[in-house]
């Protein structure tokens, strides 16, 4: 009996011991609370950062894709302008329009190297027209120069949020800026300006203003023929060196502000 109650009083030990081990070893609920609010506190402050960097991430793209398409239309814009070429073409009644038509709000002109990879059947030459639709600056094509009574263009947005369009056009024998083109009573529906200035105002930036300058007037036989009626230009005899366009007063060129 004495034998078997001291192996009793060892195994109980032992337990106690072993308990108290166990116990001193671990956390109290205590611990685990405040090590769950600690790890609470950091999640929360890192998915806080996290999120800004995201929306940051997302508003210099969304910045970046919009001066990139700024940045094209008006790219365009310039090219088709400085490819202008005294072109006249036949509206969609047959009567003559001139090369270049502008007002302060629209421009349509006839523009050289229009691509023909396939060697098609067609001209080089294509009638291009830029314009406010709703506070989007739109560049439309004709599919042909000379217009059939029910041609259309097709058109292609450039950019959005414009409140202004305003444009003006240099002459070459005068140096005077005017708000539409051709001058009032000019007779030649093959004449040029020398530059043509652009300011566009939109509700995001503010105000950008272009000046394109164009090349000496190419004569309309250069990229394709010319429609009927339309008055012959005079060729100089063969080695007579070509007069250059000299900028009118006050013009410093083309620039970006």
């Amino acid at each position: 009996m004495k034998q078997r109650a001291c192996r009793a009083g060892l195994i109980g030990n032992n337990h106690v011991a072993v308990i108290a081990r166990t116990f001193v070893a671990g956390f109290t609920l205590v611990e685990l609370l405040v090590a769950l609010a600690v790890f609470a506190a950091v999640a929360a402050i890192a998915f806080g950062g996290l999120a800004q960097i995201a929306q940051t991430r997302g508003a210099l793209a969304a910045s970046q894709d919009r001066f990139t398409a700024i940045a094209r239309g008006l790219s365009s814009l310039g090219r088709d302008i400085q490819q202008a070429i005294a072109r006249p073409v036949r509206g969609n009644y047959g009567e003559v329009l001139p090369a270049l038509i502008g007002a302060s709000d629209h421009i349509e002109l006839t523009r050289l190297g229009f691509a023909n990879p396939l060697a098609e059947a067609r001209s080089n030459l294509e009638r291009v027209a830029y314009g406010l639709d709703q506070n989007v600056l739109q560049r439309a094509r004709f599919a042909v120069l000379d217009r059939a009574p029910g041609s259309v263009p097709a058109t292609t947005p450039l950019f959005d949020q414009v409140t202004i369009l305003q444009l003006r056009y240099l002459g070459a024998s005068d140096g005077i800026w005017r708000d539409i083109w051709p001058p009032p009573l000019t007779g030649d529906p093959t004449v040029l300006p020398r530059a043509i200035e652009l300011r566009v105002t939109l509700s995001d930036i503010g105000e950008l203003r272009r000046v394109f300058d164009l090349p000496s007037a190419l004569p309309a036989r250069a990229g394709g023929t010319v429609p009927a009626g339309t008055p012959p230009l005079a060729t100089p005899p063969a080695g007579t060196p070509l007069k250059p366009v000299l900028p009118g007063p006050g013009e410093t060129g083309s620039g970006t502000r």
